[in-house]
């Protein structure tokens, strides 16, 4: 299993609707993809007025990964109301081997 890791930073006035519309866009078209096994988002407020977002998501490969993200798997994936929510991202994202003791 593969784990798919993200980090952007919102404005913390902007958290509540910027995690309302990453559920609805992002997390929404994980879960619907072929192969994924799961999504989480993870938030914390900073001091400096900013929300750290991450989101974690996991597949049964990085070939199903190819199907939500295309064939460049590390490159982070936007949708159309990022930039107004975004203060800072990463314009890649990470992939992990999910060791489960088994």
């Amino acid at each position: 299993m593969i784990a798919r890791m993200w980090r952007g930073w919102v404005r913390t006035e902007d958290r509540a609707v910027y995690l309302d519309y990453v559920e609805a866009t992002g997390m929404a078209e994980y879960r619907r993809t072929p192969g994924n096994r799961g999504a989480h988002m993870l938030a914390r407020d900073l001091d400096d007025g900013r929300t750290e977002i991450v989101t974690l998501s996991f597949w049964d490969s990085l070939d199903v990964v190819r199907g939500f993200a295309g064939d460049d798997i590390a490159k982070a994936v936007f949708y159309a109301d990022d930039d107004r929510y975004l203060v800072e991202r990463e314009d890649t994202v990470t992939h992990f081997d999910v060791h489960d003791g088994a």
